[in-house]
């Protein structure tokens, strides 16, 4: 099977990104997406992205511009990845799907997102609900996520601290870990250890997200609009707080389409 494949990245996330409009991508062959993130043998990228076409809705129920994959770079069908939303969209925009807004269907439901350029905001779905632990926060924004606040983080042992706590609290289904040092009122560094890419990413859009709510929701920042900086570069993230839940949650940064290419 022959294909035609498009490489993206959002700051240092990396894609391969597929249109699957007419729905040729065998789905349930989880050993070719797994080929084509590997590094070594294949294209290489911390996800597989199919854009699809979304399906016909009964009348009154309202319609979408396309429909989002998902695949960890492990092969298996994942929750929320933002930074995918948002390349995704970007996509959208260079096939001519859409003009500069965008509304599309991922796992855990609708998203509305804006292109500029190479500039893509996303808006994330509510969070209901943030767990404050001791030395940790836990929450869901599309994906689960362990925060954790850490010293001199750029020295810190993200890949054995972050699989340790993704397996031996979260067990089998596991969560995405963050650590975050402070670096000024509304500025954290993040660092991500990623389940189903078993390893730390250079940057996770759901991942960020979580930072910036739970360090509104633990007091370390009194700011709505918090600007994150990751290995792979640097996202915003802005939220309104209504009672215990957060909402117009927008995740916020560039969008790269890196190279095409041909699959054989």
């Amino acid at each position: 099977m022959e294909f035609t494949f498009y490489k993206y990245q959002g700051t240092g996330n990396d894609f391969v990104i597929i249109d699957n409009r007419e729905a040729f991508f065998p789905k349930r062959n989880t050993e070719l997406v797994a080929k084509i993130c590997d590094r070594r043998f294949g294209v290489g990228a911390d996800g597989l992205l199919l854009l699809e076409n979304h399906p016909c809705l009964p009348v009154g129920t309202a319609s979408a511009d396309f429909k989002m994959v998902y695949y960890n770079s492990d092969g298996n069908l994942s929750s929320m990845c933002g930074n995918g939303g948002r390349c995704i969209s970007h996509f959208a925009k260079f096939l001519g799907i859409i003009s500069k807004k965008a509304t599309f269907v991922a796992v855990d439901g609708r998203h509305e997102a804006t292109v500029e350029k190479d500039w893509v905001s996303l808006k994330m779905n509510d969070v209901e609900k943030v767990s404050v632990f001791k030395n940790h926060t836990f929450l869901n924004t599309g994906s689960p996520h362990h925060v954790a606040m850490v010293s001199q983080l750029q020295d810190f042992d993200v890949f054995n601290n972050g699989r340790s706590i993704r397996n031996k609290i979260y067990g089998k289904e596991g969560a995405n870990v963050n650590f975050v040092e402070q670096n000024d009122d509304a500025i954290f560094s993040v660092r991500t250890y990623e389940r189903g890419v078993e390893d730390e990413t250079l940057s996770c859009g759901t991942g960020v997200t979580a930072v910036a709510l739970a360090m509104f929701e633990t007091g370390k920042t009194s700011e709505n609009k918090v600007i994150l900086k990751t290995p792979g570069g640097q996202l915003q993230v802005r939220f309104e707080k209504e009672g215990l839940a957060y909402k117009n949650i927008y995740l916020e940064g560039p969008a790269t389409q890196v190279f095409k290419g041909i699959w054989k």
